[in-house]
């Protein structure tokens, strides 16, 4: 069974989102996600200043197996990306909720709305277990 985090926000694309600060929110893939990708060995991030938009893609990720979309949960400008993942991309899959982080975005608009519109640790939990 996958681990679901109660403190973070879900899309249905298996993204995590997490309020760091102001209105940062910090981004990267589910336990769930990666369990399925397998070992991840390549992630391509978008540039910091890049604008984003909720459910559209906004890079890739690579594993052994298969190469899948990264989609945006939340519509803003990135702000940071995790530097760390060009050469250990397997942090994703050791610490998904945490050093395997992969952005973070300024949300614009309403940070709270636009959390509002994810899944809640209960509803993503009914969708993967």
């Amino acid at each position: 069974m996958s681990e679901v985090k109660e403190n973070l926000r879900y899309s249905e694309e298996h993204e995590w989102a997490e309020a760091v600060e102001g209105k940062t929110v910090r981004v990267g893939i589910t336990d769930h996600a990666q369990c399925l990708l397998g070992d991840i060995v390549f992630v391509e991030t978008p540039e910091v200043g890049a604008g984003v938009y909720a459910g559209e893609s906004m890079g890739s990720i690579e594993s052994i197996k298969t190469v899948s979309e990264l989609y945006s949960p939340v519509t803003g400008k990135v702000t940071r990306v995790n530097a760390s993942l060009v050469d250990r991309p397997e942090q994703v899959n050791r610490d998904p909720y945490g050093e395997g982080w992969i952005v973070e975005i300024e949300v614009e608009g309403d940070l709270e709305a636009e959390l509002g519109k994810l899944m809640t640790a209960d509803r993503y939990r009914q969708i993967v277990d």
